[in-house]
């Protein structure tokens, strides 16, 4: 877990993601990854010089199917209050629109239920889990499905809402992340497209160049984060 903390740390520190009286709301998947994230929040808090509150919410997706017992004294044991959201999204997403495509309408709702629950609880920041290598898995799908040069950002406001969306984790690899979460209560994933998406096709290719390029994921990775190795044509 140290390795975690000392990349959270750095994110922080080179972002600015938390600052005195923050009231941050991570985002519960019950995934490897946000269970991470809300462990190694719940014990930076205990040395970081700047106060800040945490909340944990998990969005339902199945209606009521996910047991979140296990979770729930996750939750307890580091003392940070959990709130459960109901929702029938899988239902919207699978049965009643039938979409094709199903991950973002997905994502956009679960974001919608995400945010309106953190302001409602007074949070001015939400924390997701997104690591190093979703970072660049998602500057691939940009680039080979889309055709455009993305990935999301360390930090970023939401005008709608008012809130901030922070994503400290994002020097983190996911080896080290799978490594520490062996002994979470990890939900079982009960989506129909699960290992089924453009994401697992960007794992893919990232795992391929890996392979026939080593440290190409690094090369990648510091790519994104540095702007002056940016190097594009501008229109005069």
């Amino acid at each position: 877990m140290q390795r975690i903390l000392s990349a959270l740390r750095k994110a922080c520190e080179e972002y600015n993601l938390i600052e005195d009286g923050d009231k941050i709301a991570v985002g519960l998947s019950g995934g490897k990854d946000s269970l991470t994230l809300l462990y190694a929040l719940s014990l930076y808090q205990k040395y970081f010089d700047k106060k800040f509150s945490l909340e944990a919410i998990a969005v339902d997706l199945s209606g009521g199917k996910n047991d979140y017992s296990e979770i729930k004294k996750f939750c307890d044991k580091i003392n940070v209050n959990l709130t459960i959201v109901p929702s029938n999204i899988f239902e919207v997403v699978f049965d009643i629109r039938k979409e094709k495509n199903p991950c973002s309408l997905c994502a956009n709702m679960r974001r919608g239920a995400l945010n309106s629950t953190a302001k409602s609880l007074g949070c001015n920041k939400v924390a997701l889990g997104h690591h190093k290598d979703d970072m660049i898995e998602t500057f691939l799908i940009s680039l080979f499905f889309e055709g455009r040069l993305s990935t999301f950002k360390p930090k970023s406001y939401l005008t709608n809402t008012g809130l901030y969306v922070i994503r400290p984790l994002i020097y983190c690899d996911e080896k080290e992340i799978v490594r520490v979460s062996k002994d979470f209560p990890i939900l079982f994933n009960i989506c129909p497209a699960d290992k089924h998406t453009e994401r697992e096709n960007a794992k893919g290719i990232l795992n391929e160049l890996n392979t026939l390029y080593p440290d190409s994921k690094e090369k990648i990775f510091n790519a994104i984060i540095h702007k002056e190795r940016y190097n594009l044509y501008d229109k005069i």
